[in-house]
């Protein structure tokens, strides 16, 4: 990893440090933001080790500082969580993008993990791809047990086809062969 990545890194780190939600990781509380990050940077090494430069950055960024807009802001229901998820996406890349120009990176870096981050060419690229399979894989590891937890079953079943949906079917095999759903969630890994 070159100089120039590692500082990036530590820049994103430093950013999501000042999470004010608090999430356990297993020894002691940290903030949520660089927990995820990190989560995120462990999952892409684990199943995609060759990834580039700007999909590590992509991953390590895909959450920074999250909670300076908040999901409350927005109207509740579909259209308002989509209206957030969208804006939360170009901030991300507009913050990340900002990072890597204080670090050297050119305007062409910036841009890609921008775009990336916008999720732009879900299912055409192969990159923006494998950021969203990594994005569900951490999603499933560390978060669903606990969103699932006291939900109606078949808003459950939703979510997890949801989520199959927007993964390759190289995701979705890793799925099946890494976790352990309950039977009635099998069938929604089926798109």
């Amino acid at each position: 990893m070159s100089g120039r990545l590692k500082t990036l890194l530590a820049a994103i780190d430093a950013a999501n440090a000042a999470d004010p939600t608090l999430e356990s990781d297993g020894d002691a509380e940290r903030p949520a933001a660089l927990l995820y990050g990190q989560r995120m940077s462990a999952e892409l090494g684990r199943v995609f080790p060759d990834a580039s430069d700007h999909l590590k950055i992509a991953a390590r960024g895909q959450h920074i500082e999250r909670w300076k807009v908040p999901r409350a802001s927005y109207p509740e229901g579909r259209a308002g969580y989509l209206t957030w998820r969208r804006d939360q996406g170009k901030a991300h890349g507009e913050r990340v993008a900002a990072l890597m120009a204080e670090a050297g990176y050119t305007e062409d870096d910036c841009g890609r993990v921008a775009q990336l981050l916008r999720k732009e060419g879900i299912k055409r690229d192969e990159e923006v791809q494998a950021l969203e399979d990594v994005i569900c894989l951490v999603f499933l590891r560390w978060y669903f047990a606990d969103f699932a937890a006291g939900r109606d079953p078949e808003h459950v079943f939703r979510i997890v086809a949801k989520t199959a949906r927007k993964m390759s079917p190289e995701g979705r095999a890793r799925v099946a062969a890494e976790f352990d759903l309950p039977g009635e969630l099998v069938p929604a890994l089926a798109v």
